[in-house]
Order: C-alpha cells, then structure tokens, then sequence
C-alpha cells in the first residue's frame, strides 16, 4: 500500500511540475492586448476602416451601406468619418456621400499644410456588377471639422484608364505616394504614382509582379528607403513585399507565405515593421490580426484580434506607449468598428 501511495505522489508531483507551468504561460493575447471597444455600428453594415492623429485628436474613417457591395436591393456606400480625444468617447465630424456611386474603403493621410485628406474608391455599379471605377479624394480645413465634396483624381494620361483604384497615399518630404491598381482583362497592373497635392498623380513606375496585385501600403523607412506591402488574387495569392531606394523605380521583391486582405503596417520607433491583415483559415474562416515583417519576405504572426466573417481593413497608428488598431468585423453578428489598443512597450521588448 505504501509503494503504491508513493508512486501516486510521485506521479502527481511530476505532473503539477509540467502542468502549472503550462497553464500559467500567458497568451499573446494578455501580453500584448490591452483593450478592445467596439466604437460604431450605426450602419447595417459599416466596413474598411482607417485610423490617424490629427491636431491631438483620433480620426477613424469607413463605409457605412447596406451591406458589402450595393447589390441588387441594396444602398450606394458613403463615407463617415468620426473623432475622439480619448479613444472611447467618438463623434461623427463628416458624413461623404455622392448620387449613384458607391464610396468606399478611405484611406486617411495628413497633407503637407497640415489637412486631412481622404481617398474614396468610386464604382458605379449596374445591379450586381461593377462598371467604371474611379478614385476620389476630399480634404479637410486645418481644424479638421469641415471637408470638401469627394472629387476625382487626376491620373497621368500614360496610364488611365476606366478602372483605377489608388488605394493608399504615404507621403515623404513633401510628396505623396501611392498604388493605383487597374484591370487589364484576367490580370491587374499595380502603378506607383506620386503626387504634389493630393489630385494630380505621375506615373513613376509599373510594379513587374504578376497574380493579380491590388491594394498596396507603403511607408518610407528613416533612412528613405521604401517598402511596399502588396496583396495578390492569382498563382499562389501569397503577399509580397518590395523594397526600393530613390527615386523608386527599381523594386527588390519577395514572396511571403500567407494570403492578404487589406495591408497595412507601420514602422514602429525601434525600425521594426508591424502590419495588420485578413488572415485566412481553413473552411473559408478569416480573422483580422498582427504581425511582424521582415523585408526579406517574413510574415509572424503575434496576435489574432477578435474577428471573424466579413472582416479585417485596418488602420494603425502609434500613440505614446500604445498601438492603436481601427477595423472592422461581423464576429459578434453585425458587422462593426472596433478599435484594439496593444501594448507597444511589450510588442518592441519582444
């Protein structure tokens, strides 16, 4: 009896050794997330968001419709655009809306003389099927309460064409950048262009990627380097990654090892590159989460934010000792704005 209580104790000891440690472990999640709030949902379907800092203030943008495209029955998108002083307390400053054109996925950027500036994809839709596409842009006065109509960009004559989408504008030193991407039969050209004012677009180079590549972030490294984060929907629909040096016309790329879904990152004060995008799972599951990149094609996942279904575009700025993530998603039923708040002083000590 006696050899067998022991080798009991024995036993139990051994496993409390191994298993305490296990469930004490914390998860990415209690490392490296401090919040999530979900911060609108007045729209019956309210998706691709964006986030930025102006004048002290927290400025979120999205599209507010009926649901993920007009469809048949359905409602043309617009635009709402919404502020806080705090992240938890928000207000609409802007509602963009323009007669038979869907609005849709705005990118926020500050301008040089100090404005916001919202670029809108255009579509016109028959029905269920898209027609003409054309880019739009609508800029704020300097205290950011008061924005113009959304009027079409004007692209360089050498590449127009009835179906271009700049999706997003970085701008360095002046001068903005972007990825206009276009339809060309079964596959799409990706074009950077750069930009003075915001309205007026040259053509500075044709990315030489094929699969498709469409929406595309960039961001200009201290040393003026620039990388561009690319999503593609052909061949392997694995992302890429590109870096180029001035004046940016020669691109170095690298294939990662995931799928894309609205692209974004930013670079964080210590130089790493931390992104957001849709991740896709098996039986069509998606998720919205965070990950760290490497110019040479790195892809680590670091936390998977809440989400689920009809999800992901998010927008991301650095804020003090935070990491402030605005996207959308239908986990909870409706799909919604939500805002995550991560720990930026753990994410850089990874």
């Amino acid at each position: 009896m006696r050899k067998i209580l022991f080798r009991f104790v024995c036993l139990l000891t051994a496993f409390l050794a191994t298993a305490i440690p296990v469930l004490a472990q914390e998860t990415p999640a209690q490392k490296y997330l401090l919040s999530v709030e979900r911060i609108w949902d007045r729209a019956p379907h309210s998706a691709f968001t964006d986030l930025v800092e102006f004048n002290g203030k927290l400025y979120c943008t999205f599209r507010e419709g009926s649901g993920h495209v007009p469809g048949k029955e359905g409602t043309n998108g617009t635009i709402r655009i919404i502020a806080s002083d705090d992240g938890q307390n928000w207000r609409s400053v802007a509602l963009l809306a323009e007669e038979h054109v869907d609005l849709r996925d705005p990118k926020l950027s500050v301008t040089p003389d100090g404005r916001l500036m919202v670029l809108i994809g255009g579509s016109y839709y028959e029905g269920e099927k898209l027609g003409v596409r054309h880019t739009r842009v609508s800029f704020s006065d300097k205290t950011g309460t008061q924005f113009s109509f959304p009027k079409p960009i004007v692209v360089d004559a050498k590449i127009r064409t009835d179906a271009d989408w700049l999706w997003r504008v970085t701008w360095h030193r002046g001068t903005g950048y972007g990825v206009i991407y276009q339809s060309e039969g079964e596959e799409f050209k990706a074009q950077l262009v750069s930009t003075r004012d915001g309205i007026n677009y040259q053509h500075l180079t044709t990315f030489d990627i094929a699969g498709r590549p469409n929406e595309t972030t960039l961001r200009v490294l201290p040393d003026g380097e620039m990388v561009a984060w690319v999503r593609r929907e052909r061949g392997t629909q694995n992302g890429f990654i590109g870096t180029s040096r001035a004046p940016y016309k020669d691109w170095s790329w690298k294939e990662q090892s995931a799928r894309l879904g609205g692209p974004n990152f930013v670079v964080l004060p210590n130089g790493k590159l931390i992104g957001t995008t849709r991740g896709h799972l098996p039986e069509r599951k998606t998720s919205t989460y965070v990950a760290w990149l490497t110019k040479d094609g790195g892809l680590e996942p670091i936390v998977t934010l809440p989400s689920g279904g009809d999800t992901s575009y998010a927008g991301m700025i650095t804020r003090g000792d935070k990491l402030l993530v605005a996207y959308y998603s239908s986990h909870e039923g409706k799909t919604a704005i939500y805002l995550a708040t991560l720990n930026l002083k753990a994410l850089q000590n990874r």
